[in-house]
C-alpha cells in the first residue's frame, strides 16, 4: 500500500511558483511510489486555470483533492510556498521554497523552516542566506531568551529546465511581433516596486542604461521587454508604457534606440519561440538578486549570449566564463523596495557597476561572435547539469535519504473457514 503524499501548492496558477510546483509534482508522480493528492493554492494576484489552458498539464487535475478538509493525516505533506507559511500537517513534512533574493531572511521564515522535517530550496545562495540568518529572542524586559536559527535539514534542489521544450529552434516565431532592427536584447521579468535603480529586477536601470548607451548612434540595437508589473491587464500594460516613457524623457537626446514591449501570458512553447526569434540576439538581466532565475536558464539553452549580474541564485548554473558577468557591490535595500517580512530594510542585495553595464551592452553588440561561441558552452552546461531529468534524480535521492518508511495500517482479513464435518 502506497504512502499518501499531499502537496499544497499554486500548481494551477500563471506564476513562477506555479511552474516550479508543476515540475516537482510531475517528478513525484512519475516515481510511482506514492498516492499523490494535490491541494490548489493561490499565488498573489496571478490567475488560475493554467492546467486547463495547457493540455500537456491537464493530467494534474486528476490528482486534485476535492474535499474541503483533510479526512486523514497525510503520510507525507509538502508545501511549495514562502517559508513563513510552512505548516507541519503530515507525519513527515517537506517545505519547498525558491528562497530569498537578499542577504537576510526574516525570522518568521527561519521559524517556518524549523517547523518542517526538511526544506528544499532552489539555490546555494538561498541555502546560505537561510543558514546565516540568526536572530535573538527577547522578553518584555529585553533579556535575551535564545537564538532563532535553522535547526532542521535544508538542501538545494535546483529548478530543472525542460530540454524538450527549451532548445535551439529555427522555425518562424509563434508570437506575432515586429522589430525593425536586426539585433535586439531581451529582458524577461516583473517590474517590481522600487525607485529607478532600486526595483529588484532593475528594469528601470536597464532601460536607462540601454538608452544612454546607444543614444545618437547611427546604427542601434533594440530592447525587447517581456514585462509586467504583476498583472496581465490593459491597466498594467499602460502602467509599464508610462514608466518607460518617463525614463525616456529623462535622457538628454531626441535620437534614442527603440524599446518594444511584450505583455501578457505566453505558453512555454511560445516563450521558446520568442527566445529563438532571429532578431533576439541576447538576454540581459541586471537583477539585484534571484532565488534561482528560471528565465535565464531556459534562455541559455538556445545557445545565445547572456549578460547578467554576477551574484545570487542564477550563478549556480551560469558560468562567469561563458557569459558577460556584470560586477558590482552589495548595498542595503532601498526603502522603496522593502516588502514587509520578505525584503528587509536591514538586508543587502546587488548593485551592478554602471560602467560595466554599458561596456557589456556595447561589447556583445560589436563582438557578438565571441560571446556566441561562449554561449554554446553555457548551453551544454545547462543541458547536461540543470535539466528537469537531473532535478528529478536529485529529488528522488533526497526522498530516499530523508523520508522514513511510514507504516500503513492494514485491516486483517481472515479467510472464511469451513468446519470439518464429523
Amino acid at each position: 500500500m502506497k504512502n499518501t503524499f499531499y502537496i499544497s501548492s499554486p500548481f494551477d496558477t500563471y506564476s513562477g511558483y506555479g511552474a516550479r510546483s508543476r515540475d516537482l509534482i510531475k517528478a513525484i508522480i512519475e516515481t510511482g511510489r506514492y498516492d499523490v493528492k494535490l491541494i490548489s493554492q493561490r499565488w498573489g494576484s496571478t490567475p488560475f486555470g493554467f492546467c486547463e489552458d495547457n493540455p500537456e498539464w491537464k493530467f494534474l487535475l486528476d490528482y486534485v483533492y476535492l474535499q474541503p478538509q483533510l479526512q486523514e493525516q497525510p503520510d507525507i505533506w509538502m508545501q511549495i510556498t514562502v517559508p513563513n507559511e510552512f505548516q507541519p500537517v503530515g507525519k513527515y513534512n517537506i517545505g519547498v521554497t525558491a528562497g530569498i533574493e537578499t542577504t537576510v531572511a526574516h525570522g518568521s521564515w527561519i521559524e517556518g523552516i524549523n517547523r518542517m522535517n526538511l526544506t528544499l530550496t532552489s539555490s546555494n545562495h538561498s541555502k546560505e542566506t537561510f543558514l546565516n540568518s540568526q536572530f535573538e529572542t527577547r522578553n518584555a524586559q529585553n533579556q535575551v531568551l535564545g537564538n532563532i536559527k535553522v535547526e532542521k535539514p535544508i538542501e538545494v534542489l535546483f529548478e530543472g529546465a525542460d530540454i524538450t521544450t527549451y532548445f535551439p529552434d529555427n522555425k518562424p516565431c509563434m508570437v506575432d511581433f515586429d522589430i525593425k532592427e536586426s539585433f535586439a536584447y531581451l529582458f524577461v521579468g516583473h517590474w517590481l516596486p522600487g525607485e529607478l535603480g532600486e526595483d529588484r529586477k532593475n528594469v528601470g536601470l536597464l532601460i536607462k542604461a540601454f538608452l544612454e548607451t546607444f543614444k545618437n548612434q547611427k546604427i542601434k540595437p533594440a530592447l525587447l521587454l517581456k514585462v509586467s508589473c504583476g498583472v496581465n491587464s490593459y491597466m498594467d500594460r499602460d502602467e509599464v508604457i508610462k514608466r518607460i516613457n518617463l525614463i525616456k524623457g529623462s535622457v538628454n537626446s531626441n535620437d534614442l534606440p527603440n524599446i518594444y514591449l511584450l505583455h501578457g501570458d505566453f505558453s512555454d512553447e511560445e516563450m521558446n519561440s520568442i527566445y529563438n526569434h532571429s532578431k533576439v540576439k541576447a538576454m540581459i538581466s541586471l537583477t539585484k538578486g534571484e532565488g534561482f532565475g528560471r528565465p535565464l536558464l531556459e534562455f541559455s539553452l538556445t545557445k545565445k549570449p547572456i549578460i547578467a549580474t554576477n551574484w545570487s541564485g542564477h550563478m549556480d548554473f551560469l558560468n562567469p566564463e561563458f557569459i558577460a558577468p556584470i560586477g558590482g557591490t552589495l548595498k542595503n535595500v532601498h526603502p522603496s523596495a522593502v516588502v514587509q517580512n520578505i525584503i528587509l530594510a536591514e538586508s543587502q542585495w546587488f548593485s551592478p557597476d554602471y560602467g560595466q553595464i554599458g561596456h557589456y551592452l556595447k561589447d556583445v553588440y560589436k563582438n557578438y561572435k565571441v560571446y556566441a561561441e561562449k554561449a554554446k558552452r553555457q548551453a551544454y552546461k545547462s543541458k547536461t547539469d540543470f535539466s528537469w531529468d537531473k532535478m528529478k534524480e536529485l529529488l528522488e535521492s533526497y526522498l530516499d535519504s530523508y523520508v522514513p518508511n511510514i507504516a500503513k495500517k492494514v485491516e486483517l482479513q481472515l479467510p472464511d473457514l469451513k468446519l470439518p464435518s464429523l
